[in-house]
């Protein structure tokens, strides 16, 4: 497994665990973490034996968002040419904006498990996962508008296609904090779990469940779902339908049948 300086990477049981690893600064996305996420995610796009994909972050909190050390580093990057600069910030967004596309895009589900802090970049990040669930002791911010700016890595894009856009705005607007069950009520997680360690072992029990089925599947259930936020609903039958025209032709189809005739749990090729 290769060694990363901003995560920790293991894979157990089909699922790999990504683990952003700076307990020590809040877990703060510094420079090494938005290159490192996207080889980590072609990594496990490439990686058949990947089925689910668990991220956590080590500690007692999820993420506190941007490195400030980060953003002042780009800021002494800045010259006097009003254009120049304007160039540099905007190559440089769409690099960070990357970096959560790669977790958006991985064709294997992604689970949050958060503990915490989850603030700013963070809400970004786990507005790209596919499900979310939390700790009781877990607070949720999009601060940037306290920081003087508009959030710019996706949760504006995506958040409200999981809590509603009248809420996203509340939140956005004046950046106030919410609890866990608040996060739960609103739809931003699925489940609040009392302590970090229990959240864990249950966000993993819903991977391995996820890892057990039709990778294929999985994949294209995934792929249909993530279609439809962009597609109507004719154009979404017509796709699974020439989706399926192949898929359906899968060993994975036989096996999942004569499982369920034999009441026998079935096994899938990665």
């Amino acid at each position: 497994m290769t060694e990363y300086t901003a995560f920790k990477v293991e894979l157990t049981d089909n699922i790999a665990h990504v683990q952003i690893n700076r307990p020590d600064k809040v877990n703060a996305m510094n420079a090494a973490f938005w290159d490192e996420l996207v080889r980590i995610f072609q990594w496990i796009d490439d990686t058949e034996s990947v089925r689910a994909v668990v991220i956590s972050g080590a500690g007692k909190h999820f993420s506190s968002g941007i490195d400030l050390m980060m953003l002042a580093s780009l800021a002494g990057e800045m010259g006097p040419d009003v254009g120049r600069n304007a160039r540099l910030l905007r190559r440089t967004i769409l690099r960070l904006q990357a970096s959560f596309n790669a977790v958006d895009r991985c064709r294997k589900p992604v689970l949050a498990a958060i503990q915490g802090y989850c603030i700013g970049g963070a809400i970004d990040l786990v507005s790209a996962c596919d499900m979310r669930y939390c700790s009781a002791d877990a607070q949720f911010s999009i601060k940037e508008v306290d920081m003087g700016m508009a959030a710019d890595v996706g949760t504006l894009q995506r958040l409200p296609r999981i809590i509603g856009d009248g809420m996203m705005r509340e939140l956005a607007y004046t950046g106030r904090m919410i609890d866990a069950q608040e996060a739960l009520r609103i739809g931003l997680v699925n489940r609040v779990h009392e302590e970090a360690s229990a959240l864990l072992e249950a966000v993993f029990a819903i991977a391995r469940d996820i890892a057990g089925k039709s990778p294929l599947a999985v994949a294209g259930t995934k792929e249909m779902i993530s279609y439809m936020r962009d597609h109507s609903i004719d154009d979404g039958l017509q796709y699974i339908a020439t989706w399926n025209a192949a898929m359906l032709q899968s060993q994975d189809l036989r096996v999942a049948v004569a499982a369920h005739m034999n009441k026998q749990k079935p096994t899938f090729a990665d």
